[in-house]
């Protein structure tokens, strides 16, 4: 009997796919079991089918309301046997909830694999913005698996769980960020989390009938500190150094005053702090996964840059990233040279944006810059005068046949360092005559490549893992104004990521500023699984 099933099944599945689309999902799932079914048997549905239903019904992360969970937590419950195996149409039902758990397992590994972001549509929004705003932006992704692999490995392996649980990153960036959000899950569970009343700006000292709800709010969330939880409207010293410990982890110039920014971050809700944390969660998910090791993290929104050696962070320090206009591409690569004394070679880009402009106001310009002019790339490439070119014709020109080159020196756009890590985006990380900048608390300033506040300090980093570099002999090349290229002995990933919320190295919650708006654009684009 179990034959005589298998035989038909295999011709009800081979007649039903055929009539779907090539690309279609169940064309491609039931390719890979060769046209079997995957979920059912004569009698029940299979082990790796109760897997499927007990985890999406148990996955702490995945919100009730979606429909994925409801009709998996439906078919947990309801009575499988009567509805799919008896009766006259017992085949043909077999098969169409093979097909509807396949269904499942579809939507599911697309949500374990990319979480609820849509990346499909955050691509096109991507190139919308660089078609109506001249920009240009991107965010490589690095998912271990997609559904057709993922769902291979399940068939030979009959196990659902192993190859899930890969899915899931093992770095401490996503175990602690996830953490986090348990507790703050078990926080709005409880109903504790307060409703805070309006408020206008509160200073140390004064007296406000909100205070109790922001002591009560700070508690909750870690902030508080050894102060008592009492129904005092005195801003005392005690709440003064919970606000700022707030303010900081927030991202804010920590001065101590609840003012109008303040006040929204603490009236933030749990709910809307959970949905920051999972957003993030998902976003660490798409990211390359270094965490044994030497590797460098970039925050965008934190402006920070972190060299981990391990779990040790052993060099941080800010940085600026690109502007609105010019936002730095988040992706991954490993840095393999430095670079002393740099040319600056400008981007075509900026040749006709910039440069162009300022030769045709002035043919001098680019004197008063110690940008030379080459004729070509090559390395033997001719020194022209800007002055004998008629530029207008090149302003809007699909390419420019001349190279401006920045000479070295310290009014190098590049400073005196730079630290090469190979890309499709040409960005690399790079000192810059331009310290003041360092010191706002914003710093979304360049075209797109990572500024360092402390380069000299990042290149004795490398000189004290790598044996190949002398920071000796490195400061004596700064001395003068000779390019010199250092290769590393061994590469050294790193990370540059959009993170407006994670756990840092000393365990404590952070938020920043989404300051390119894509938080706003991810949540408004989610998936509806």
């Amino acid at each position: 009997m179990a034959k005589s099933f298998d035989i038909v099944a295999n011709k009800i599945i081979s007649k039903a796919v055929k009539t779907q689309p090539k690309n279609s999902y169940l064309r491609k799932m039931y390719t890979i079991s060769g046209n079997k079914p995957i979920w059912v048997t004569q009698f029940s549905i299979t082990p790796i089918a109760k897997e499927l239903l007990k985890r999406v019904t148990r996955d702490p992360l995945l919100n009730r309301k979606t429909k994925m969970y409801k009709n998996a937590k439906r078919m947990l419950e309801g009575d499988l046997s009567g509805s799919a195996f008896g009766g006259k149409n017992s085949t043909g039902q077999r098969i169409k909830l093979d097909f509807k758990l396949s269904k499942l397992f579809r939507n599911y590994a697309n949500y374990s694999i990319y979480g609820m972001i849509h990346w499909g549509h955050f691509k096109i929004l991507f190139k919308r913005q660089a078609g109506l705003n001249d920009v240009y932006a991107d965010w490589e992704l690095y998912p271990r698996y997609t559904v057709y692999s993922l769902l291979r490995k399940v068939i030979v392996n009959g196990d659902l769980n192993t190859p899930f649980n890969e899915i899931i990153p093992k770095t401490r960036l996503y175990k602690n960020l996830n953490k986090k959000f348990n507790e703050y899950r078990d926080i709005a569970l409880s109903g504790k989390w307060p409703k805070i009343p309006p408020f206008a700006n509160i200073k140390i000292g004064q007296n406000n009938n909100s205070i109790p709800y922001i002591r009560k709010r700070l508690s909750l969330s870690g902030d508080l500190k050894g102060c008592g939880v009492s129904d005092s409207i005195l801003y005392d010293q005690c709440l003064f150094n919970a606000i700022k410990r707030f303010q900081k982890r927030n991202g804010q110039i920590a001065d101590g005053v609840i003012g109008k920014t303040t006040g929204k971050l603490l009236s933030q809700s749990v709910g809307q702090l959970l949905t920051r944390m999972k957003l993030n969660l998902d976003r660490i998910k798409m990211m390359k996964r270094h965490d044994a090791g030497k590797h460098i993290f970039i925050n965008i929104p934190a402006f920070k840059l972190y060299f981990y050696n391990g779990a040790k962070v052993i060099n941080s320090m800010r940085v600026i990233t690109g502007s609105k206009k010019h936002p730095t591409p988040i992706f991954s690569g490993d840095v393999e040279t430095v670079v002393i004394n740099p040319y600056w070679n400008v981007p075509t880009s900026i040749i006709q944006k910039e440069m162009i402009p300022k030769l045709l106001r002035n043919k001098n310009a680019m004197k008063r810059q110690r940008i030379e002019v080459r004729k070509g790339w090559g390395p033997n490439a001719k020194k022209i005068s800007p002055s004998s070119v008629n530029w207008k014709k090149y302003r809007y020109s699909k390419s420019v046949p001349y190279r401006f080159a920045q000479v070295p020196g310290n009014k190098n756009a590049l400073g005196r360092i730079k630290f090469l890590f190979p890309n499709k985006f040409s960005v690399y990380m790079h000192d810059t005559p331009q310290k003041h900048l360092f010191k706002r608390h914003t710093r979304a300033f360049s075209h797109g490549c990572i500024r360092l506040q402390n380069p000299k300090g990042l290149f004795k980093t490398f000189c004290s893992i790598d044996q190949r570099l002398n920071y000796d002999k490195g400061k004596k090349i700064l001395k003068t104004k000779k390019q010199t290229y250092l290769n590393l002995s061994s590469k050294v990933p790193v990370n540059v990521v959009y993170l407006t919320t994670w756990v840092d190295a000393n365990g404590i919650l952070q938020f920043r500023n989404d300051i390119y708006n894509y938080d706003r654009m991810q949540l408004k684009y989610r998936r509806k699984y």
